[in-house]
């Protein structure tokens, strides 16, 4: 598995997240996600299924989660 390339986590305001307990959990949470996608990807390909609609199927499925926390969500 390729090296996940942890960002460097901001505010909605654009500043750094400082909390190192935070920043412990969101990289974490993306190293979870990365190993998941890999092993479904793996998946997909040994049951013959095409990795290019495999990777589009992700991508779109990322544009579909929903912040519960935005302002004005119902």
């Amino acid at each position: 598995m390729s090296k996940l390339d942890i960002p460097t986590w901001l505010t909605p305001e654009g500043e750094p997240v400082s909390c190192l307990e935070k920043i412990k959990v969101l990289n974490e949470n993306l190293e979870e996600i990365q190993a998941m996608a890999q092993e479904a990807l793996e998946d997909a390909v040994l049951m013959g299924a095409d990795e290019n609609q495999f990777r589009s199927v992700i991508k779109k499925m990322s544009e579909t989660i929903i912040n519960p926390y935005k302002k004005g969500a119902a």
